[in-house]
């Protein structure tokens, strides 16, 4: 019964020697560096924890983060809505009544963004929409802390058309749909006639 009791404060010195020589190296933190530097598994002194949001660790090139839209580029082809496995966006698009512009790499843009959305907080960073993507507009950026209090805004809204645009263009599109069938069936009536 002697031996146990003196076994276990050898085994309680062992553990207090052991954080104390944590809490005193604590003082000193290790350099932060990227896994894909040399000396990155070389580092053997200093406290392992980065004092975050001072520190930050580096951010691969091809990480998977964020997701970006740059709508001057979008031709609202839905490609990235479609072949995402969750469904976190959203696409509405309403036909122009002509063409309405070009991308920077010169495709003409046909289409309206009424609504593109995407819920980060169902999104699996696949990266499937920024691969699929024609004109490449769909990017992943290298921010991945977005802490947010409500759910809802994980949802980012990226169309800049307002309901009411929206709106005033389903008009038109309708009246030019009614004037393009009024005109065809005037041809068909004087063809017959």
């Amino acid at each position: 019964m002697f031996n146990n009791i003196i076994k276990g404060i050898k085994s309680a010195g062992k553990g207090f020697n052991l954080t104390l020589k944590h809490f005193l190296a604590a003082k000193n933190s290790r350099e932060v560096i990227g896994i894909q530097s040399d000396n990155y598994f070389k580092q053997q002194e200093g406290n392992v924890t980065i004092q975050y949001p001072h520190q930050k660790l580096p951010v691969p090139e091809v990480g998977r983060y964020q997701l970006f839209v740059e709508m001057e580029d979008c031709i609202v082809c839905d490609l990235c809505a479609k072949i995402c496995p969750v469904n976190c966006i959203e696409i509405e698009s309403i036909k122009a009544t002509e063409a309405i512009g070009q991308t920077s790499d010169g495709t003409t843009k046909r289409l309206y963004a009424a609504k593109f959305d995407i819920d980060m907080a169902k999104c699996m960073y696949c990266g499937l929409c920024t691969t699929v993507c024609p004109t490449e507009c769909i990017t992943m950026t290298n921010q991945y802390d977005k802490s947010v209090e409500e759910l809802d805004l994980l949802t980012y809204r990226f169309s800049p058309m307002s309901e009411a645009e929206a709106e005033e263009k389903r008009l038109e599109l309708e009246k030019q749909q009614a004037e393009k069938l009024a005109a065809k069936q005037a041809a068909t009536q004087k063809k017959q006639g």
